[in-house]
Parts: C-alpha cells; structure tokens; sequence
C-alpha cells in the first residue's frame, strides 16, 4: 500500500501521508492541505475525520469490539473493579496493588467539598435538574482550587487535581439527587468503597441505617466500567477541545457534563424509560409497539435498540444484561414497565425483523433498567453516566495536555450573503 494518497485540485497533485494506528485504522493527514492548496474538507459532524491520536480507547464498530489500553471491556468487567480501570485509562496501565492502594486513599483523603459548596447547592430550587446543578458545581470547583487554572501546573498538581475530581464528583453528583427530593445531603464514608460510598450518599437517611446490597454494587461497578470511556463522542471531544484553549480540568469536564446531558448522546437511557412509561400508559401491549416499530410509516421508534456506532451488536449489552438479570432477581422487583422491558428484549432477541436489521438491545436499554431496580429517577440517570464517564475525561483531558496539541479550531465553508454595502434605516 502506498505511504500517502493523492488529490489532484485544479489539475495540480498533492500527496498527503497516510498514518496507519496500531490496530490497523487508517487515516490521511491533512494538516497540510489548506496552506499548500488553499482547500479544506468539509465534513459535518466531523463522522470521517480524526481530531486526534490517541492510545486510549479503540472502537470498532462493525466488529464489536471496545478495549482500554488494549484490555477487552469484557475483561475488565468480569475481574476489575470501577477505580482499577479508572487508574488504567488515566495512567496508561494496570495498577500493582500497592499503586491501587494509594490511588484508592488519595480518592477518599479528598471526597468531602467544601463547605461553602453547600451555599451553591442550597441557591438551586428543587426543580433544577442534577446535570445542571452538577456541571455548575464542578465548574465552580475553579474557584476553590485556582491553582487548577495554571497552564503550567507541574505533574504532581495536575495528579492533585485528577484526585480531587475523582473524589469529589460521586458527592457533587449525590447532592444534586438530595436536593431534587428536597432531602438533607449526607456526606461520605471512606470507610466504604467508592461504588458502596456513592449509594451511601444518594439513599441513605439520617434517621436509620443503610444496607448495602452488595449485587447492586457490583452491577453498578460493572454499568461504570462500561460507560468509562467511548472513544472521540461528543463530550469527549468536547472536554478534548476546551482543554485545548488551556483550560482547566474542572472547566473541561463541566463542558463535557453540559454536552453529555444532550439527549442525543447521554439521553438514551432516559429515552428507554420514557419509552417503556409511554408503552404502559398506553395499555402496556408490548407486541402493539413492536409492530409499530416495524412499521416504516409509522413515527415510533424503539429506544436503546442498535446503535450508531457499533453495526453489529454493542459488546458492553452482553456484560450488563447478565447484571440486569443479577439485579431484578436479587431485589425482586415488581414493576409492570420492567415487565415490558423484558418482552422487548425477548422480540428483539429473536424476531427476524429486528435479528436481520442486528437492532440488539444496546447498554443503554440495560443501564436504564438497572437503574429503575434501584430506584434512580430518570432525571439522574445521564448523571450516573456521567459518573462512569468520568475517568475518560479526564485521561482524554491529561493526554491531550500531555500531547501538546495545539487549540481546536475547524474550519467552515461560508455559505452567507457576499459583500454588500451598509443601508441607512430611511432607506430600508
């Protein structure tokens, strides 16, 4: 193959170097082609071009494969633990144990906010959703630490800050449910693990002890492993392209919460719900909407059914439907729209219509029924995929600095009215 492709423009030929990645993706460089050309590309949504290299996440999607640093997620999911898989993609390899060991007590030296936090928090209504209260409050963290503000921060501030995040992220994002239900907030236990902390601080109450269901905490070690990075999607490359400007971590990962809590990219899992309340309300006949779904006139949709990205089945569903089987079994629930769930999946499972089109149930259809089981209400449920999301960020973030990439900056084509002249308002 050759090493550069060739693009003839106005009947003159400029070659532009092909990288090959690791994995074999290739990709032409085209950082030359305005300055030698006077040409750019144009591609909406940026579905073909790479804003970066990256050694973190690799994505295929035709294949279904998603691995960190190289270690298959279905690894991961089976045999680590959320805060080993966050050291792997924030530092590039699986921690010893005693490595482990101090990351795991820098986390919990630093899980309690600062007081003055509590007068942010108490400033919210209780009506303000939590994506908005947890974005704001994380942005805020700037204005506690401004030391976090120094483009030139040596490595062990940078750490400082990752640490700082990591803890303080899980009670920031807890508060945010208290204060929607109008509940006092509680603070941490660093006696508990960080999944049992952060269920501690969203259900327990002052008045009686909490107990830890320790299925609920291994599935949803399991949901923040899997949701922990995906590779350059939107709030990904968001923190990536803020972070670029110099902009400190709180700052980038604030703009990657905001871009997140769109319903195109971490909706989904609400969608699910919404769909499934919309179904029951409707008289809770599961095959009336399937047969909907395959009605191409017909406007409805099936949510948290195939996905974008991976065209032939998403690898991280596998993991969490065993998880969600785990939990609806263990906690015995009994809801009627978990029951249409089920026979959703059963349709997609094995109907023709859905196995041909490989419209599998994705991670989003699962997550979204785990944290039903548990109780979360739907307005939380982008935030837990925040919580999961956060170690990606924040290697994306570090790798980026470390890197050295220069500002984010695309390019447009124009397409607005040509020079014209200035007319005075009694002319108009």
């Amino acid at each position: 193959m050759s090493d550069f492709a060739e693009i003839i423009l106005d009947g003159k030929s400029y070659k532009m170097p092909v990288v090959v990645g690791t994995e074999d993706e290739k990709a032409i460089d085209i950082n030359n082609l305005r300055s030698e050309s006077g040409y750019i590309t144009l591609d909406s949504g940026y579905k073909n071009t790479g804003a970066t290299e990256s050694a973190i996440t690799f994505l295929d999607g035709e294949e279904g494969i998603l691995r960190y640093r190289g270690y298959p997620i279905e690894q991961l999911a089976e045999q680590s633990s959320f805060i080993e898989v966050a050291y792997l993609l924030i530092y590039g390899k699986l921690p010893t144990q005693q490595e482990l060991d101090v990351f795991t007590n820098e986390i919990k030296i630093h899980t309690l906010v600062n007081e003055d936090m509590r007068k942010i928090l108490d400033g919210f209504p209780s009506t303000a959703h939590p994506m908005g209260i947890l974005s704001a409050l994380i942005s805020s963290l700037t204005a506690f630490y401004p030391e976090s503000l120094n483009p030139n921060q040596s490595k062990e501030e940078v750490n400082l800050t990752i640490i700082r995040l990591m803890a303080k992220l899980p009670t920031i994002a807890a508060w945010s449910y208290k204060n929607s239900i109008g509940h006092p907030v509680n603070y941490p236990k660093n006696k508990l693990d960080y999944c049992s902390n952060f269920l501690h601080m969203m259900f327990a109450y002052p008045t009686e002890d909490y107990q830890i269901d320790p299925v609920v905490v291994t599935a949803l070690n399991k949901l923040l492993i899997l949701h922990a990075d995906h590779e350059q999607n939107c709030s990904t490359s968001t923190v990536r392209l803020v972070g670029s400007a110099n902009a400190s971590l709180y700052s980038s990962v604030s703009a990657g919460i905001s871009a997140l809590w769109g319903p195109l990219h971490g909706g989904a899992n609400q969608a699910v719900i919404e769909m499934l309340e919309q179904i029951k309300a409707d008289g809770g006949d599961s095959k009336k909407f399937i047969a909907k779904a395959k009605d191409k006139d017909d406007p409805f949709r099936l949510m948290g059914f195939g996905h974008r990205v991976y065209k032939n089945f998403d690898p991280r569903a596998t993991i969490i439907k065993k998880a969600a089987d785990e939990v609806l079994t263990a906690l015995g629930v009994n809801d009627p729209i978990l029951d249409i769930a089920k026979e959703l999946e059963e349709a997609a499972l094995t109907d023709q219509y859905f196995v041909d089109r490989k419209l599998y149930p994705n991670v989003d259809f699962y997550s979204g029924i785990i944290y039903r089981a548990l109780g979360i209400p739907t307005d939380m449920f982008t935030v837990m995929f925040a919580l999961g999301r956060l170690p990606g960020w924040i290697a994306q973030w570090k790798e980026m600095r470390e890197q050295k990439e220069p500002i984010g900056r695309p390019r447009q084509v124009y397409t607005g009215e040509k020079e014209r002249n200035y007319v005075p308002m009694n002319g108009r």
